[in-house]
């Protein structure tokens, strides 16, 4: 049977079946840095991940032009295609073309020479929307540079959908990767599904080519000052803050679970699959947990366990307060944590602050935080006569 039959003949099993149709996972690779834990996600955390899109390039919003070297023999011995990503600082106001073209010409020769399966190149560029003329013609002029297997591909941000020159731009790529996270002000948070849906269906009216979604793996502090402005956003580069005022802001890996089963049940037209944001290591305790992730890409259910225990010191009278996640479900720390029984002194650390009330003592969360599958996390301290009851509460 010819090929085309069967792949038709497939589509309408799966249709006629109700069963959802996978959406295929791709991941970044952001960091700038290839440290020994980056290597081993790459090689261990990477089985359900059918392409890497790698942070290679960047221009920065006064124009200056920066490289990041990868591991190549990690990225060959991956096996996987990979898509080397150009990053232009969206606050850029004006550029020289021919320098920014020669630039990223020059990525293209570099990434051919190597022992990898190198798939094309990604365009992350997050301008305003009176700038998607100019990003336009660029990608006009970029397009004839690559190879007949060589893909080009964009990134789209959803405020982009109000504009007539949206449908121009997307005409110059082969594949764009739809942003649905961090898009808003940080007080609106990392992550609405509502939103984000809406967005993509939107979206979906503007296009009949492949594309993608880009969809968080990781979380970021966002920090305050006294009068309430953002000053400063934390996420895969930790920046040294003094007193001002801080949140974790954490996507749930349940509720993009969730998420990614209502899409995978009722896609919009033509979404081809998920970009994750990003490839979460050992040493990035903002990214979500190896067990979480490897679950979420799966689509295998997550077991959601949280204990709090009192563990005795060398002070036959006092307790330290720990919160274990023992499940495989990255969690947020509870509002609060109730104590049964009376103390002679408490308080709370990392977050929590004692509080009295008509029910007794309880560590009440200062902080929004997360705690990570796997780890354990010193939230107070008791002085007690006896070992004292504790309970999670909302």
């Amino acid at each position: 049977m010819h090929r085309l039959a069967w792949l038709l003949l497939a589509a309408c099993v799966a249709a006629c079946s109700g069963k959802p149709t996978p959406l295929a996972n791709d991941a970044y690779v952001w960091q700038r840095q290839w440290t020994p834990a980056l290597v081993h996600a790459l090689s261990d955390d990477g089985r359900s991940v059918r392409e890497w899109r790698v942070l290679t390039g960047e221009m920065d919003a006064q124009g200056q032009w920066r490289l990041f070297a990868p591991d190549w023999r990690a990225l060959a011995a991956s096996g996987k295609p990979v898509v080397a990503v150009v990053r232009i600082e969206g606050q850029l106001q004006h550029w020289d073309e021919a320098t920014l073209l020669a630039d990223v010409r020059a990525v293209l020769a570099l990434w051919r020479q190597q022992k990898i399966a190198f798939a094309g190149v990604e365009i992350d560029h997050d301008c305003a929307t009176s700038r998607l003329a100019a990003y336009a013609h660029f990608l006009q002029s970029l397009h004839p540079s690559l190879l007949p297997r060589e893909k080009l591909s964009i990134t789209a941000l959803p405020t982009w959908m109000g504009s007539p020159g949206l449908d121009k731009l997307l005409a110059q790529a082969d594949e764009t990767v739809l942003q649905v996270h961090a898009v808003q002000s940080p007080r609106a948070g990392l992550f609405d599904p509502a939103v984000a849906r809406a967005w993509l269906d939107a979206f979906a009216r503007h296009t009949r080519k492949p594309w993608r979604v880009a969809l968080p793996a990781y979380g970021t502090r966002v920090s305050w000052d006294q009068d309430g402005r953002v000053v400063a956003i934390e996420s895969e580069r930790p920046m040294l803050l003094g007193d001002q005022r801080s949140n974790e802001l954490f996507v749930d890996p349940q509720t993009m679970q969730r998420f990614v089963a209502s899409l995978e049940q009722d896609a919009p037209d033509h979404l081809a699959g998920i970009v994750w944001f990003r490839l979460p290591t050992g040493d990035d305790v903002r990214a979500w947990s190896e067990a979480s992730w490897q679950a979420v890409l799966a689509r295998a259910p997550l077991r959601a366990s949280l204990a709090v225990v009192a563990v005795a010191t060398d002070d036959p009278r006092r307790y330290d307060v720990l919160l274990r996640n023992e499940g495989d479900a990255d969690l947020p720390l509870p509002p609060s944590i109730r104590v049964d029984g009376a103390c002679m002194a408490a308080d709370g650390v990392n977050g929590y602050g004692l509080q009295h009330d008509g029910r007794g003592q309880s560590l009440q969360r200062t902080r929004i935080g997360v705690l990570r599958a796997g780890r354990q996390l010193t939230v107070g301290w008791l002085r007690c006569e006896v070992a004292p009851g504790l309970r999670i509460g909302s």
